[in-house]
């Protein structure tokens, strides 16, 4: 599994310095931090609470998946949608903010596969990354690795050079038809499902699109982990803010947090609207 592959470690607080920050494409930043003290490797999917340093806005910390780790430092890949992100993309190289983590349960991928499926949209190719840095490995072992990739334009279509440095095949897509397919992620990954059925589906991306990757993967019976996003105050299990529906009436409700933010697609409920899954 992956929990052998890498050394996890219990979670920590500790002060980073910013020592790159790129926008990659209009209103999504890289922002590569070194932490000052010993700092854990995280598993693919997992998460860090990220706080702003002296001088910033005070404001809530907020969870950001964790893009990237080796070296004793970490990347992370964010959407400026609010006013924590938006502060966020003002700071420069040099410039401090505190992590909690890592935090969360994340992809659990078992040895012996020989057919691995990764699926992200837009924003969800942060965790993916990272995903595929660490599986890139078991190639040479026989095991298929295949990406979908997909977002509503050009511009928000991201990491795809990532995938392609890994020497993987990446399907495109976007909703307008301006990179790749004119389609939605999930029309060719469907596809490819109906003629050669992946040993197993490990997806991040909106609420829809994880929506019918869920259904694509319990119709056809294939093993899925999805990795959501929901509003999250605390990130230890404390405010139990980021309950979702689970399919387990005895247990109706999972914690993204603690519980997640990857979870098998059969411990979600996908019979409500995809909006609440994810809320």
């Amino acid at each position: 599994m992956i929990q052998a592959v890498l050394s996890r470690g219990r979670r920590v607080q500790a002060k980073a310095r910013i020592q790159a920050h790129t926008e990659l494409a209009p209103g999504y930043w890289r922002m590569r931090l070194e932490p000052e003290t010993f700092f854990p490797l995280g598993e693919p999917g997992q998460f860090v609470m990220v706080g702003l340093g002296p001088g910033a806005p005070r404001l809530w910390r907020r969870p950001f998946s964790i893009h990237r780790q080796a070296d004793g430092r970490l990347e992370l890949l964010y959407r400026v949608v609010g006013a924590m992100t938006g502060a966020m993309a003002k700071l420069t190289p040099g410039a401090a903010v505190d992590l909690v983590g890592p935090l969360g349960r994340g992809f659990r991928v078992t040895e012996g596969l020989g057919r691995i499926v990764l699926a992200a949209g837009g924003i969800g190719a942060a965790p993916i990354v990272f995903l595929a840095e660490t599986l890139a490995g078991r190639l040479a072992s026989g095991c298929a690795i295949e990406v979908f990739l997909g977002g509503r334009s050009r511009d928000h279509l991201l990491c795809r050079e990532d995938f392609q440095r890994l020497g993987l095949p990446v399907t495109v897509t976007t909703d307008d038809g301006s990179a790749g397919h004119h389609c939605r992620v999930t029309v060719p990954l469907e596809s490819a499902a109906a003629r050669r059925p992946p040993d197993l589906i490990c997806a991040c991306g909106p609420p829809a699109m994880l929506r019918c990757v869920a259904e694509t993967a319990l119709a056809r019976k294939i093993a899925c982990q999805v990795s959501i996003e929901t509003l999250m105050a605390c990130g230890l299990g404390a405010c139990l803010g980021c309950a979702v529906s689970g399919s387990d009436p005895a247990a109706p409700y999972r914690h993204v947090c603690r519980e997640g933010p990857v979870f098998e697609v059969s411990e979600l409920d996908w019979s409500v609207p995809a909006e609440t899954i994810t809320r």
